[in-house]
């Protein structure tokens, strides 16, 4: 039996995302700083809720795993 093809119809191709329409987050300061854009609000939010810990500056939060390394004892 011969294999015939049969094109599909194509996805719509998804929103343009650009810097004037995307929700941003600015790390840092001055020169060093750095522009993060996310797809969307929420994107945005999830990156925002992602503890860091800031040594030197933030002793609130602090990330240290205490369980022993390998040759720990």
């Amino acid at each position: 039996m011969p294999c015939v093809y049969q094109p599909q119809t194509p996805s719509p191709a998804p929103t343009s995302i650009t810097p004037e329409n995307s929700p941003f987050v600015i790390e840092g300061k001055g020169e060093g700083a750095l522009k993060i854009y996310f797809e969307n609000e929420e994107n945005k939010k999830a990156y925002l809720d992602i503890q860091t810990e800031h040594p030197g500056e933030d002793f609130t939060t602090n990330l240290d795993n205490p369980a022993r390394m390998g040759s720990e004892t």
